[in-house]
């Protein structure tokens, strides 16, 4: 990256575009924490967050009931490329419906949350193997973790019923997102369990707010938490800047 573009910003500064939820943003950074092989805190990643939550609802947006989020998005996120941001990434799985428009906008590279997910999917059960997806209905039918899977991943998608949807996953989000967690829990465990009754070998755990009450300390079958996948790739580009930036002096 061009360092003055940047005003001679750091290598390796992670710009979080966040706010989608609050409580969601910051499990993302206690897992970029828990991520990073740090024995000082220079040793961290140097982070940037813009957490500004009136972006429109996500949900809302792509059922044509609100605004659409990009604008909010692309004003929060632009917050990030002026501090000197080398790489934006936002905790918030419905948000990448409008991934490649808010890329475009803020001319940064970013990570997608799905990839993330997906790849670590693979890598712990499989190509082939039964997933059970728990997120909003927006993620779900869009099509957003249905249709990102790499060609020949072979991955087999288990979805909640409409009903499990209306009664138990949707629910247990907003619960979460009002602080319910003990709520959100029981709501969202019943989902975990009727997906891993139906055969699923592991839960990719689509919405950032499910992995708040939601691993495999607690679910029938083990996670896939796709923040913690997100939080593992930050790190490894962060890590890999700074030290092509210390080679470069």
């Amino acid at each position: 990256m061009d360092m003055a573009k940047t005003g001679g910003a750091a290598p390796g500064l992670l710009g979080v575009l966040g706010g989608m939820g609050p409580l969601a943003t910051l499990d993302f950074m206690h897992k970029l924490l828990a991520a990073t092989p740090a024995a000082s805190d220079q040793e961290h990643v140097p982070v940037l967050v813009s957490s500004i939550p009136q972006v429109p609802d996500r949900t809302a947006a792509f059922r044509g009931e609100g605004a659409s989020p990009l604008p909010a998005m692309i004003e929060s996120g632009r917050r990030l490329v002026d501090a000197g941001a080398g790489l934006i990434v936002m905790p918030c799985n419905t948000a990448h419906l409008w991934f490649e428009p808010l890329q475009q906008a803020l001319g940064l590279p970013m990570l997608h949350l799905v990839d993330a997910a997906i790849e670590q999917a693979i890598a712990r059960t499989g190509a082939g193997a039964p997933l059970g997806l728990l997120a909003t209905d927006a993620t779900i039918a869009s099509g957003l973790y249905l249709n990102r899977a790499p060609a020949g991943a072979g991955l087999h998608w288990l979805l909640p019923t409409a009903r499990e949807m209306i009664e138990q996953v949707m629910p247990g989000i907003e619960a979460v997102k009002a602080g319910d967690r003990v709520r959100g829990a029981a709501l969202l465990g019943a989902a975990a369990a009727a997906l891993a009754t139906r055969g699923a070998r592991a839960l990719v755990l689509g919405c950032t707010e499910i992995p708040l009450v939601l691993d495999d300390g607690c679910s029938p079958v083990p996670t896939i938490d796709a923040t913690a996948a997100l939080a593992q790739r930050c790190v490894a580009w962060s890590r890999g800047q700074r030290a092509a930036g210390v080679l470069a002096t």
